[in-house]
């Protein structure tokens, strides 16, 4: 056994933990499986294991200290970042033993007691959220009891569709991949891309704070980066999560925010259909030209006035002042066509 930290694949199919850790620890060193490759955003939950005949080395890196002191392993690595680790042996709910490895970053974001809401998003009783084929270790939205399935997705790594059409995507980031896309150019295509359907967001697990901690890009440069994104594209949130669970909540939330107001859409069309089937509306919003018999010159020009006095005529919320909503403009000119 050699004194270095070793990263590997974990060989097994269809697991949560994709990686190997082996600590030089004693004559065969500890051997642990992980999920991440260093505790970044949140603890790292681990397990024991057995290090494989020929295993696929992610990592290797030579280790200052590696000591046992009571119920955990502290860990110095001899490179400049993300040096110091310690593995800490504790026992959860049940008496069950577990091993969580953290930083001292991971350790300060800690939240003792905080809990993911388990109420269903907006009344939502089943949600089936879409994961893209390519998406390595995605979530799984176990806490939310979301349904996932794997498919190809054209925008974002998860969506939900309604009526066979997606109506809301996500995009998911790491600090470190947001950076690289944002450095490279690369984000303002992928924000453009999540424009193009109903809601699109970008979903970062890490705090915004933690852009001015970075080492190796200006992080006023980063921040510049984010600010002219929103300003470009203020249809297309970039959202800072804090940890990987709630960036997986506030997804959940975001898309069942789309869901409903796909469904409210959809029944103010079918009302709207049904009154005008029973004949014009025109004559209730006071436009001289329809009571003229020319509605389609209503529809192409409507004034706010008009659409509001319309829209509470048939029962349909609408804001007394600003922009008014794309879907009642739509039901608007489908009633006066």
């Amino acid at each position: 056994m050699t004194d270095d930290f070793v990263i590997a694949v974990n060989p097994e199919e269809e697991t949560t933990l994709p990686y190997l850790v082996r600590l030089p620890l004693g004559r065969e060193g500890v051997v642990l499986k992980v999920k991440e490759v260093w505790p970044r955003t949140a603890k790292v939950y681990c397990h024991p294991t057995t290090w494989p005949a020929d295993p696929t080395i992610v990592q290797r890196v030579p280790v200052r200290s590696c000591t046992r002191r009571g119920a955990s392993i502290d860990l110095v690595l001899d490179r400049s970042r993300e040096n110091r680790s310690q593995f800490v042996f504790t026992r959860v709910r049940g008496g069950r033993e577990a091993i969580f490895w953290q930083s001292n970053r991971t350790a300060k974001m800690a939240r003792p007691g905080l809990t993911v809401p388990t109420a269903r998003a907006s009344g939502i009783a089943d949600m089936t959220i879409l994961v893209d084929s390519h998406e390595r270790y995605g979530w799984r939205f176990a806490a939310q009891k979301a349904t996932t399935v794997k498919r190809h997705l054209d925008v974002g790594d998860y969506a939900v569709e309604a009526d066979g059409r997606v109506v809301a995507a996500v995009e998911r980031k790491s600090l470190d991949d947001l950076v690289s896309t944002l450095t490279s150019g690369r984000l303002r295509y992928v924000l453009a891309e999540l424009a193009t359907v109903g809601h699109g967001a970008v979903v970062v697990e890490d705090r915004y704070s933690a852009v001015f901690g970075l080492k190796h890009v200006r992080p006023s440069s980063v921040a510049e980066g984010l600010a002219e994104c929103a300003v470009r594209f203020p249809g297309v949130p970039v959202f800072f999560a804090d940890s990987r669970p709630l960036a997986q909540e506030w997804t959940y939330r975001f898309f069942g925010a789309a869901l409903t107001e796909q469904a409210a859409g959809i029944d103010a069309e079918r009302r709207v259909l049904a009154l005008s089937s029973a004949g014009p509306l025109a004559a209730e919003v006071g436009d001289s030209s329809a009571r003229r018999g020319t509605p389609a010159q209503v529809a192409a020009q409507p004034t706010p006035a008009q659409v509001r006095r319309w829209a509470v005529s048939v029962g349909l919320t609408v804001s007394d002042r600003g922009r008014i909503r794309a879907d009642v403009l739509e039901a608007y000119r489908r009633a006066h066509a």
